[in-house]
């Protein structure tokens, strides 16, 4: 594959060949995860029941195909986060023929970066905001009603929310490479830097499931420090930029 006259149809197979494996990778993790959905399932519920006072009793399900929903829904999650960075090492292994020296030493760092920051925006969510929020809506009503949450809103809430944490973690990532590749400047994105504020808690808003300032803070604060350290990352990168295509004309 590191020929450049390599015939199409041998890349067209490699693809396939790297879909199939990666395919067949998602339904193995889907599987095993459907297995094990109780332990799962514990470990979502885990912030709510502590808050609660007790281990179960505190999610309920009104339909008949209600648990079952859910269950499928975090079995299908979960493979797809296990399959992620399965499925991002067969892209980068495919592409990386085609790259120059330095541009396939930045994809090998970058790689298991981005996921490294996605897990960190999962323990996040998990273990500093969502104690807060569950604590916040399951009080809310005080002794005016007595809570009992659906498992399929349960589920679906946390998971939207680790997911877009997750995400959100990926900007310094997602910054550094834009300013690699010429996209952005360390000037532009210092000049946006009170927008991004403002974006923040744009962002805290739509994202917590409450309306308290203070989950709002726990997410637009992360945001806008992870914003800064991918503005120097980015300056970073532009710095070395011009060196590392030195570096690579000369290994050519």
């Amino acid at each position: 594959m590191n020929d450049s006259k390599t015939p199409f149809s041998a890349h067209f197979r490699e693809l396939k060949r790297r879909l199939i494996h990666t395919v067949l990778f998602f339904f193995t993790a889907t599987a095993i995860a459907l297995v094990f959905h109780r332990h799962i399932l514990r470990w979502l519920l885990a912030p709510a029941d502590d808050l609660n006072g007790n281990t179960e009793g505190l999610t309920i399900f009104t339909d008949l195909t209600e648990f079952w929903g859910a269950v499928v829904k975090i079995s299908v999650l979960t493979g797809i986060a296990i399959t992620t960075p399965f499925m991002l090492f067969q892209i980068a292994r495919f592409a990386s023929p085609g790259l120059k020296s330095n541009e396939r030493r930045w994809v090998w760092v970058l790689l298991p970066a981005s996921v490294l920051s996605f897990a960190a925006g999962i323990a996040f969510g998990y273990y500093v905001l969502l104690p807060p929020a569950i604590n916040f809506l399951l009080n809310f009503g005080g002794d005016i009603a007595t809570p009992f949450i659906r498992i399929g809103s349960y589920v679906g809430l946390v998971t939207s929310l680790l997911f877009w944490l997750g995400a959100i973690f990926e900007l310094p990532i997602v910054i550094f490479f834009l300013a690699k590749i010429g996209v952005v400047t360390p000037q532009w994105l210092a000049g946006k830097r009170k927008w991004v504020v403002v974006l923040a808690f744009v962002a805290g808003a739509m994202i917590t499931p409450t309306f308290d300032p203070v989950n709002q803070s726990l997410v637009a604060g992360p945001i806008i420090v992870l914003y800064e350290l991918g503005y120097w990352l980015a300056r970073f990168g532009v710095r070395n930029k011009g060196k590392s295509d030195i570096e690579a004309e000369a290994g050519t």
